[in-house]
């Protein structure tokens, strides 16, 4: 394979999520006129740097590894089967501030069931990114769809958003709801239906 002579070679890239996050801490501190070695922030862009590695581990995480060997065979349950109020942590990627709330999770067997703690988990392997809670509902709904091909699913979450509460138009009550329907719970109206009466009638909401 031949080269041009001279050319340059594109530079190094380090694999995702290595690059050290410390150091554009203290430059963020400097630029926001602190003294990044005082007492009281000389430790912070290793305590931030090791949060931030916390609040995005969803990188490093697959649904195949967090659901594992906890799928079952089972024809007889052809019933909806919902874990509601799943409470997640994001971070919103537009100003990387964190938005966190409940997911609703909800599907219908077509001859194997997921063990119920790998809803939660599931959640949390989308959450754990920087996030929009439209694609977080979908990526929820579509790993479902693909770890266990059920009739349907139906995801519901309802998040509190620090970027609208914190700043910009700053309203401190309002919540966004998103849905994503698949399968059955997209083609009937009844299966909807009675998705939405589960999660609406969950203990503490009004009707």
């Amino acid at each position: 394979m031949s080269t041009t002579k001279g050319a340059r070679r594109p530079a190094r890239r380090r694999p995702a999520g290595s690059a050290p996050i410390a150091p554009a801490v203290r430059e963020i501190l400097v630029a926001l006129g602190e003294d990044p070695d005082r007492e009281g922030l000389a430790k912070t862009p290793a305590r931030v740097e090791a949060a931030y590695r916390f609040l995005t581990r969803g990188y490093h995480q697959s649904v195949a590894e967090v659901v594992g060997d906890a799928v079952f065979d089972d024809e007889s349950h052809q019933n909806m089967v919902l874990v509601r109020d799943i409470q997640f942590y994001s971070m919103c990627e537009h100003h990387m501030l964190p938005f966190f709330g409940v997911a609703h999770v909800a599907y219908i067997p077509k001859g194997r069931i997921i063990g119920l703690s790998k809803l939660p988990r599931i959640v949390d392997v989308f959450a754990r990114r920087l996030q929009v809670q439209e694609r977080l509902t979908d990526q929820i709904a579509d790993a479902i769809m693909d770890a266990i091909a059920p009739h349907g699913v139906g995801v519901l979450i309802e998040a509190v958003h620090l970027c609208m509460a914190m700043r910009g138009v700053e309203k401190q009550n309002s919540h966004t709801v998103t849905s994503a329907v698949r399968g059955i719970f997209r083609s009937d109206q009844r299966t909807r239906t009675e998705f939405h009466r589960l999660v609406q009638g969950r203990s503490g909401r009004s009707e």
